[in-house]
């Protein structure tokens, strides 16, 4: 094992949520009088934390999403979660070895809190997460691509940023790793490679995750 700590991305990487909540997303925003399409909001908003929502919506249109915006899509999303939210094929398999291995790993979200433990609960992925290695934007105030989150959660697992490594799927994220100093690994299941760029590698199913690891 190259690294002393593997960071995790949680929505794409861990749990299959892009695909939900983009279509969500895109649904409420276009209802507010912010035409949407779902591959916009893959594009725009994917990797994001809430803030970054509000701001590029003010920016464009001039107007401000509504006071309750975030209050009711999580509600939408957490509601559509309980149906139909799956863990990514393999994410499971790989945590275990992990934890077999005595590998330290952790959690590093744009998501809250809130939104990380329904994703988890619902999925069966709690069990590899205790409380002390889930980390959201929500702690730093700054969403991806601000590197504060990943440095913040290789600080809390008293790990130094250049030996740590971190598995993305969005553009955001693996520019908020670049910039935190940390190796990067692009998840390409959702995202091509070209959108991926200052990735170290690429890996399109979890079962290469492993032997990029070392493993």
């Amino acid at each position: 094992m190259g690294y002393d700590l593997v960071l995790f991305d949680n929505d794409g990487v861990l749990v299959d949520s892009e695909p939900i909540s983009n279509r969500l997303l895109a649904a409420y925003l276009t209802e507010l009088g912010h035409p949407t399409t779902y591959e916009e909001s893959v594009r725009d908003y994917m990797g994001s934390a809430m803030h970054r929502i509000h701001e590029l919506i003010e920016e464009r249109s001039g107007r401000r999403l509504p006071a309750e915006f975030d209050e009711t899509f999580h509600a939408r999303v957490f509601a559509a979660f309980e149906r139909e939210l799956e863990a990514v094929a393999g994410a499971a398999d790989v945590l275990k070895r992990l934890a077999a291995e005595g590998v330290p790993y952790c959690v590093a979200s744009s998501g809250s809190h809130q939104r990380i433990r329904v994703g988890h609960r619902k999925t069966g992925l709690d069990v590899w997460f205790p409380d002390e290695i889930v980390f959201s934007a929500e702690d730093v105030g700054r969403g991806k691509p601000a590197p504060d989150l990943f440095l913040h959660a290789a600080e809390r697992m008293g790990v130094a940023p250049e030996r740590c490594v971190v598995v993305e799927d969005s553009r955001l994220g693996v520019q908020a790793a670049v910039a935190a100093g940390m190796d990067v690994y692009g998840f390409t299941a959702m995202t091509p490679e070209a959108k991926l760029s200052g990735a170290k590698g690429f890996f399109g199913s979890m079962d290469g995750l492993p032997a990029i690891l070392g493993l």
